[in-house]
């Protein structure tokens, strides 16, 4: 191999272990991204979202259409996939319908929501049982009624 390349890889080399120390000195916290998380949507979601949420610090986030904060006690997924109708408790926040996963919530894992009737969905996972999601979902509601809504939530009483 002549000096040139030799040269060449092991500065490739170097640039390489440079940004994995980088993003592991940094703390990126791994989330998995929705099936849709490149949805332009998503990029504006992300974009208006806060960066302090229930008086927790917005983490550093590897993974596409995602946020979390307080070391991933909140989590945030845009793009994933759409809930089909569902019995499962509905609420509307500020025009915005989040239908709440009982059984994740029952088994005694984090209470998740996800946007209801808009495409992209979103998602919002909740790690600490004592975190008032209400308050979440009327914080970050601005960056997600952006999405236009497809079809509401409709409710046992309305059928």
């Amino acid at each position: 191999m002549d000096r040139k390349k030799k040269t060449l890889l092991t500065g490739l080399g170097v640039l390489g272990l440079a940004a994995a120390g980088t993003f592991a000195l940094t703390g990126a916290r791994s989330v998995e991204p929705g099936p849709f998380a490149g949805d332009p949507q998503c990029r504006r979601v992300l974009a208006q979202l806060p960066d302090e949420l229930l008086g927790e610090e917005r983490d550093s986030v590897k993974g596409a259409g995602a946020a979390s904060w307080g070391d991933g006690t909140i989590v945030l997924r845009c793009g994933v996939a759409p809930l089909a109708p569902t019995i499962n408790t509905c609420m509307n926040v500020n025009g915005t319908d989040w239908v709440l996963d009982e059984e994740r919530a029952t088994r005694g894992g984090p209470r998740v929501v996800t946007t209801y009737g808009r495409i992209p969905s979103v998602e919002l996972a909740f790690n600490e049982g004592d975190l008032l999601a209400g308050d979440a979902l009327v914080v970050i509601d601005k960056a997600v009624r952006d999405i236009p809504q497809q079809s509401p939530c409709i409710g046992l009483s309305e059928t």
